[in-house]
């Protein structure tokens, strides 16, 4: 009876140290189970999506409104136009060259902003606060320019509207290789500005360099990434500049070579008539071994 008394003490002792033990592996499974259930949501996050490629602009102007739930933010530019730029935790902040947060964006702040489209939305890349009035840089064509005001119109690819600029007596005008003069900015110049707002909040040119004026003709060299032999269009990536231009050619009258692909090296002789390149001679360049 003594021996069963011992044997049956220590089963139960064994058996409640086994009740345990499950126990034990029980609730480490399930804290085990609640700290990945915490953390499943972290992991599964989706990550921003790169940063779009292209060329970007740089726009001055001031803080109308910041909408921190859209994330966007409206500009004050150019003569009182606005225009909606998004934005989001790839844009990078800075104040007089002081990196800080999204958060610190203002109203009423003076900003340059480096822009990108992003499909056919303005994304801004990083915008930078500054204690004096902005700086800023566009590339568009002339619409208009009045010479007795010295207001000078040009649309660029960001802006649905023409911009207005003020050319004073000190604006540097210049065509690269060639001497220039005001009177190069005819309607269907393109052009490349640089400007500073004044004390009046009016945007005045400093510089305008002169691209292509109509009639003008041009050489490009470079590698063909589209080409579409039915509406007759073709782009290539100089690497002079690593600019991709656009060049139209009429497929009725001037007839592609087979060796032409995308991937082929080309020169192309156009003329710019103020809307568009159009390519008027096309050499297939050897390929180097």
């Amino acid at each position: 009876m003594r021996h069963l008394l011992i044997v049956t003490i220590l089963g139960g002792v064994a058996f409640a140290q086994q009740s345990a033990t499950v126990q034990s592996n029980t609730a480490h499974e399930a804290g085990a189970q609640v700290a990945s259930n915490m953390e499943a949501p972290a992991v599964f996050l989706p990550d921003l999506p790169a940063m779009p490629h292209g060329n970007s602009t740089v726009i001055g102007g001031s803080i109308r409104n910041v909408d921190g739930v859209r994330d966007q933010l409206t500009l004050n530019i150019f003569g009182g136009r606005s225009m909606k730029v998004l934005y989001d935790a790839r844009t990078q902040v800075y104040r007089d060259g002081q990196k800080v947060a999204l958060r610190d964006l203002r109203t009423g702040e003076h900003v340059s902003v480096e822009t990108m489209l992003d499909g056919t939305t303005v994304f801004a890349r990083s915008i930078h606060m500054l204690s004096k009035m902005p700086e800023g840089e566009s590339q568009g064509q002339v619409v208009n320019y009045d010479r007795s005001t010295g207001e000078l119109e040009v649309r660029d690819s960001l802006s649905p509207e023409p911009i207005k600029l003020h050319i004073s007596p000190s604006t540097q005008i210049v065509r690269p290789g060639q001497k220039s003069a005001s009177g190069d900015l005819v309607a269907g110049t393109l052009i490349s500005i640089q400007f500073q707002a004044d004390n009046d909040g009016k945007n005045v040119a400093s510089k305008i360099v002169v691209l292509a004026t109509p009639g003008s003709a041009f050489v490009f060299t470079g590698r063909v990434v589209f080409l579409d032999l039915h509406t007759g269009l073709l782009a290539l990536i100089d690497p002079r500049d690593d600019k991709r231009y656009e060049i139209s050619f009429d497929p009725g009258r001037f007839p592609i070579s087979r060796d032409v692909r995308e991937g082929s090296t080309v020169t192309v002789t156009a003329n710019f008539d103020g809307v568009r390149y159009a390519a008027s001679a096309l050499t297939v360049n050897p390929v180097n071994k």
